[in-house]
């Protein structure tokens, strides 16, 4: 029975069970002594409060598993999603009491995830909004600045200043677009689509991104992987994670240098590793990279906005996946990311 399970109300009953007979016993010792002989009445009719006893102290424990089972019963309901679940506590005692702060945090967890939800959604529209505001000023900015350009053909100074202002342009119009989505990534309001992808094809396009930079900068795109590699993700968002991570290695490479990445699946586990052979990652810096807004003092790049890995780390454990990094300076750097894939139901 499940009651017994319980260590002490075994230990309860057994020592129970060795006083009512131990007292049973004893009065027929009594009798027997007084009278000199034993009585079988006398014994019977012993018995019967020593079982009624016991009785009752079963039928007491019995109940208060049965209002045990149906709490944890409700308990459970409430985890698996029924946030409108209770247990059952107008009654008096310590263990109604004790039902009562149950239900009573059950409340309090419900009034949080409704005010999560709303600051949720407050966020989402709010930088829904910011986009929308940013976008037009910064398109007006790059069509001035490309009239600019076009009026400034005799003038060399205008003409550099007006390319310089494109350049950076450029890097607000790229840091504004990665903070709203890191934003969103926190915040929790992007759902993934997910679909089962092909590794390969996926890794094809992020060298063909990459193609026209790597000729022009003289550096090598290595792919190596199975054809057959699929995985359940978000391709677009997976995709531009492991683009940040290649950006990262052709920023920190040089002429003649050259960016590996290679995926394979093993079992229950899709891997991608980027390598590259560039200036590599300063030891002191190893456990700061995926910090927003992180410069490194040894770093020679100076036009990074330190949001690029930031982001890749956010859109692989949206995944639930983790990423990781090695580094030799002067060496090779390799990122390492991994991502569990789900049991077969």
């Amino acid at each position: 029975m499940m009651i017994f399970v319980n260590r002490d109300i075994k230990c309860f009953f057994t020592v129970v069970a060795g006083i009512l007979a131990f007292s049973v016993l004893a009065l027929q010792f009594v009798v027997r002594f007084l009278y000199g002989d034993f009585s079988a009445p006398l014994f019977f009719l012993s018995l019967l409060p020593a079982g009624s006893i016991w009785t009752a102290c079963f039928l007491y424990f019995y109940r208060q598993n049965k209002i045990m089972e149906t709490a944890v019963a409700q308990i459970e309901s409430y985890l698996d999603g029924d946030t409108d679940a209770r247990i059952d506590c107008d009654r008096e005692g310590e263990l109604y009491r004790l039902f009562h702060t149950v239900n009573t945090l059950a409340a309090v967890l419900n009034a949080h995830a409704s005010n999560e939800l709303r600051e949720k959604e407050f966020l989402k529209n709010t930088i829904s909004d910011i986009s929308h505001q940013l976008k037009t000023p910064l398109a007006a900015l790059n069509i001035y600045n490309g009239l600019l350009q076009n009026e400034a053909e005799g003038l060399p100074a205008v003409k550099e200043f007006a390319a310089l202002s494109e350049q950076e342009l450029d890097r607000i119009e790229t840091l504004v677009q990665n903070l709203l989505k890191i934003a969103k990534l926190d915040a929790g309001v992007i759902v993934m689509e997910k679909s089962m992808e092909n590794v390969a094809g996926m890794m094809r396009d992020i060298e063909l991104h990459f193609a026209y930079r790597a000729k022009k900068e003289q550096k090598e795109m290595k792919l190596s992987g199975p054809e057959w590699a699929l995985f359940l993700c978000d391709r677009d968002w997976l995709t531009e994670a492991v683009d940040n991570i290649v950006k990262n290695a052709f920023d920190h490479t040089g002429q003649g240098d050259s960016i590996s990445v290679e995926w394979g699946q093993s079992g229950s586990v899709v891997q991608i590793v980027i390598t590259d052979n560039g200036s590599g990652i300063h030891p002191e810096d190893l456990h700061h990279i995926f910090k927003r807004f992180y410069r490194s003092r040894f770093s020679k790049d100076t036009h990074g906005l330190g949001l690029g890995l930031p982001l890749a780390k956010a859109i692989v454990e949206a995944h639930q996946g983790t990423i990781e990094v090695s580094s030799e300076p002067g060496i090779r750097t390799a990122f390492v990311i991994n991502f569990l894939i789900p049991a077969k139901l």
